[in-house]
């Protein structure tokens, strides 16, 4: 490698370093977000007479259910936006952000799940002679995903509104 070359570095992110910003004057936080992903559906075609390759269509993206994890605290937050779920009306998606840090502490992505709505609360099993720390989930179905390299999610919103179009646009968020 000549002086000319230019020089990649890496900042890799470690899996313990992340926060998850739910509301604009919470500051939640959780010890485990997992279920992050995207699918993008597919149709192959051959062509007749065509052995050596395939054809790829695109369909549409897929994005699995995020669980977020914590220890159970005084704090309802989780309950109180299930619960809307539940009454009739009241349902509200919220535009959430993840983000994840470099071990000095910049923020390196920024993820944004886009008109999340929770579709699962679960607490833990009590048991008298058990001595680990109670743990509630939290499973967020989302509409779509915005990702941002080094900064911030730009803070979530909440009682967000779809467009003309019936979709929720990334730029809200």
């Amino acid at each position: 490698m000549s002086s000319d070359d230019p020089i990649y570095e890496l900042n890799y992110v470690s899996a313990n370093r992340f926060y998850v910003e739910m509301d604009s004057s919470l500051s939640a936080s959780f010890s485990e977000c997992s279920g992050l992903d995207v699918q993008v559906d597919k149709e192959t075609y051959f062509e007749g007479g065509v052995n050596e390759q395939q054809r790829i269509f695109l369909k549409q993206a897929k994005f699995g259910d995020l669980t977020l994890k914590r220890g159970i605290t005084d704090d309802l937050t989780f309950w109180n936006w299930i619960n809307s779920v539940l009454q009739p009306g009241k349902a509200e998606r919220r535009n959430i952000n993840i983000l994840v840090f470099n071990q000095a502490g910049e923020t390196m992505q920024a993820w944004t799940l886009i008109g999340a709505i929770p579709v699962g609360w679960k607490t833990p099993s009590l048991q008298a002679s058990g001595n680990s720390v109670a743990i509630e989930e939290l499973t967020l179905a989302y509409e779509g995903l915005k990702v941002v390299a080094k900064s911030g999610g730009g803070g979530p919103q909440t009682g967000i509104k779809r467009d003309n179009t019936g979709y929720f646009s990334a730029s809200n968020s």
